[in-house]
């Protein structure tokens, strides 16, 4: 700086210099020293590592939301990586993810193919195409439809339940009768305590196989309003908590929404979620909730805190998700699983509870509902 120049203070930043990617290096060190030393998605990857580092070190309430077409491409792997470590301990995901993690713990294949074959040719040939990817209709989809079916048939409920409870009666059935069990996440889920939550159960072919138990009254009753007051009440007794945000879509809403259930609907604010990452290629000025950005989650209680503890990555997941996954287990020491599955009927209980004791609660509801 020249002499008697005042200090221009918005250059205190890091200088950014050219790149060194000769170094032998872990997946860490590459985050922290070349794309934490770069700019634009490289470093806004970087950030997300230490957002997720940072949540496992503040004893988070660690969320997952799943959309896309993750698990046909081998992202059960990760996921159930980071279920073992302790550092993932719900899920919400869409139905097919659920579906499609389960093709692998029996072996049915999923195989890579072409993103420009002749569709017409492969659906004569009794292959669905995902993009690059191959599945058999005759040796992945039926069989893993049976499975689901067996599963279902096995239930034993007396009344309406959450997904959560759904699909903790199908990865039991794929613990004990599966070959490779340790495939699933959600058969892992059920082993390490983690509750699968689906925003729209009837959105898969998860529940287009539930067809066979409802025409011959065995059908298991789903209610999604009880999804709702479980993950609630998870969110609600956290000491913080904090999402990854693979995609968007629905699960996105479905847990981010956990915040006005409580200030809108049952008087009982406590702010917002305390971090957000998310991995999406869907860009806000859309004004669709893919790509909505924490920032506007802000203005409906959805997200509190500083920006330093949100950030949004604009690229395919299928590259960003396995870095980051990489980067926490090679960075954080394990956590003891908080098995929120075990608890589900005991934190909805004393949600109810809280909610009827609030004196905000009876104010706004005792008159609309005696009414009634």
């Amino acid at each position: 700086m020249a002499k008697g120049c005042k200090k221009n203070l918005y250059l205190d930043g890091k200088m950014i210099e050219p790149l060194d990617v000769s170094k032998p290096s872990t997946v860490k060190e590459f985050v922290d020293n070349v794309f934490g030393a770069s700019g634009y998605n490289a470093r806004r990857l970087s950030e997300a590592c230490e957002i997720y580092t940072r949540m496992l070190k503040e004893k988070t309430t660690v969320s997952m939301t799943l959309a896309g077409a993750m698990t046909p491409i081998g992202m059960s792997g990760p996921i159930i990586d980071l279920m073992k470590k302790g550092f993932l301990d719900f899920i919400v995901s869409t139905g097919a993810n659920i579906y499609h993690d389960l093709h692998r713990a029996f072996n049915f294949p999923v195989v890579q193919g072409s993103q420009n074959a002749d569709d017409y040719v492969l659906n004569k040939h009794g292959v669905a195409r995902i993009y690059d990817t191959y599945i058999g209709d005759d040796e992945t989809l039926l069989p893993t439809d049976r499975i689901i079916l067996e599963a279902v048939l096995d239930h034993k409920f007396d009344k309406p339940v959450s997904t959560a409870k759904l699909h903790r009666l199908i990865g039991e059935s794929v613990l004990k009768k599966a070959p490779f069990p340790e495939k699933s996440f959600l058969a892992q889920s059920v082993k390490y305590g983690v509750p699968v939550f689906t925003s729209s159960p009837g959105d898969s072919s998860i529940a287009m196989n539930m067809i066979i138990p409802h025409f011959h009254d065995k059908n298991i009753l789903l209610d999604p309003i009880m999804d709702i007051i479980e993950m609630t009440a998870i969110v609600r007794e956290a000491e913080k908590n904090g999402v990854i945000i693979i995609g968007g879509g629905s699960p996105k809403n479905f847990y981010l929404q956990t915040q006005p259930t409580l200030w809108q609907i049952l008087q009982d604010n406590i702010g917002g979620h305390d971090f957000f990452i998310q991995l999406t290629t869907d860009s806000p000025h859309w004004g669709g909730l893919s790509g909505a950005t924490p920032q506007e989650a802000k203005s409906w209680g959805k997200v509190k805190g500083m920006p330093v503890n949100q950030t949004v990555v604009y690229s395919c997941a299928s590259l960003t998700f396995p870095i980051i996954a990489k980067y926490v287990i090679e960075s954080s020491k394990q956590r003891k699983p908080k098995r929120l599955l075990d608890e589900l009927d005991e934190k909805a209980a004393r949600l109810k509870e809280r909610a009827l004791k609030n004196p905000k609660y009876k104010k706004v509801f005792s008159n609309i509902i005696k009414s009634k």
